[in-house]
């Protein structure tokens, strides 16, 4: 892996990490709201995720190279587009349902699962 590589996963699990702390320290905390954590994990989780498949597409064909599975990076795309769509759009909201607060939560755990589990995704 090339150090630029390294460095975009790295941050892309900062990303992780702040998404999904953001959920999980409102877990007993009311108002639930759309938190910096939040905000900030999912946008960086989401420019990281596209520099780090770049930057594999890139390397297509040397030796050694990762094959990226498409299919999952579809679907993690996907997944993330609603998330910070979700933290977006209620981003200044003095308080957010249980209901949103839940998806964005539910959503970066099947984004996890996704990514870690082999074959959770046909062809995985």
């Amino acid at each position: 892996m090339t150090v630029a590589q390294n460095i975009l996963l790295i941050l892309h699990f900062i990303g992780l990490a702040s998404l999904l702390g953001g959920v999980i320290v409102q877990i007993r905390t009311s108002p639930r709201v759309i938190n910096r954590a939040i905000m900030d994990g999912a946008l960086l989780q989401l420019i990281t995720g596209i520099l780090l498949v770049g930057v594999i597409e890139m390397q297509k064909g040397t030796e050694g190279a990762d094959i990226p599975n498409n299919s999952v990076i579809g679907i993690k795309f996907v997944v993330l587009l609603i998330i910070t769509g979700l933290a977006f759009v209620n981003r200044s909201k003095e308080q957010i349902s249980t209901a949103v607060w839940a998806a964005i939560g539910l959503l970066t755990l099947f984004n996890i699962v996704i990514a870690v589990v082999p074959g959770a995704v046909q062809g995985g």
